[in-house]
């Protein structure tokens, strides 16, 4: 089994309940990885009986630290339209509510489309660019083989500010896994906080609320199947004890898979 797939295994417990358990593999420096965290919320959903449709925006909110283990994740449709559906999705444990989520989910049909983004382009092939050292790094670090262009998390952290904390690298799962939501989730949290790239020094953060916005329909991921992603990311601004940061993932054709935003925690 894939290691993300031993983190979206869950077990039914009751109509709108699913038994979950985090991962060593997916663990970071405190907790879980909360890109698997998402992962395993939007799964809930995804093989929820009264799904109907495909994400299209999934929103968690980190209400306190997960503690590894098990852990309930409740699932509530709390309107479903012609075409939409709406979910509320809680993670539970002893201490009560540790993440709190809404997903969107809809029946896509075929309509005019265009894309504004600007593609990444003149970009050096995945084979010519070294993979990122994993050692010493969180393990859901070595679930990724992230294949940096610019904006690389510092190899020291030598305090040289940087001009800005843009990043761009192409990046998949490892091993390889063919593309599907919870994948495209997890790895829409995989940007390194940008505080770290800009600032090159340690600093106490924590992800406070993430959003994922779904691009991709699943032909498009069937397309993408195990290929290397591209990904870029930046930060809008740092202000009194948080930041946002912006990432977009496009796939190796060069089409928009997801867009992503959220909001950290920092101490300065």
């Amino acid at each position: 089994m894939h290691p993300l797939d031993a983190v979206i295994t869950l077990k039914p417990i009751a109509e709108d309940e699913f038994l979950a358990h985090t991962q060593s593999d997916y663990a970071n420096m405190i907790g879980p990885f909360g890109g698997a965290t998402c992962a395993a919320l939007l799964q809930a959903v995804i093989q929820h009986p009264k799904k109907i449709g495909v994400p299209v925006a999934f929103t968690l909110n980190f209400a306190a630290p997960l503690a590894d283990g098990p852990f309930t994740i409740c699932t509530r449709a709390a309107r479903t339209n012609r075409s939409t559906q709406h979910w509320v999705i809680e993670a539970r444990q002893a201490s009560g509510v540790v993440a709190l989520a809404t997903a969107v989910f809809a029946e896509r049909r075929p309509t005019w489309s265009d894309t504004e983004a600007q593609t990444p382009q003149n970009l050096p092939s995945p084979s010519s660019l070294a993979r990122m050292p994993t050692e010493n790094r969180p393990a859901w670090v070595q679930r990724y083989d992230m294949r940096f262009i610019e904006g690389a998390f510092p190899d020291t952290f030598d305090g040289q500010e940087q001009a800005h904390s843009q990043s761009r690298l192409w990046v998949r799962d490892h091993p390889p896994r063919p593309l599907d939501y919870p994948a495209l989730m997890a790895i829409s949290d995989s940007f390194f906080p940008r505080i770290f790239v800009r600032r090159r020094k340690p600093s106490p953060i924590g992800t406070v609320s993430i959003t994922t916005y779904f691009h991709a329909d699943e032909a498009a991921l069937a397309a993408q199947s195990d290929h290397y992603v591209i990904g870029t990311a930046r930060a809008n601004t740092f202000h009194q004890g948080f930041f946002d940061q912006s990432g977009e993932l496009w796939s190796h054709q060069g089409q928009l898979l997801a867009t992503t935003h959220q909001t950290v925690y920092f101490k300065d």
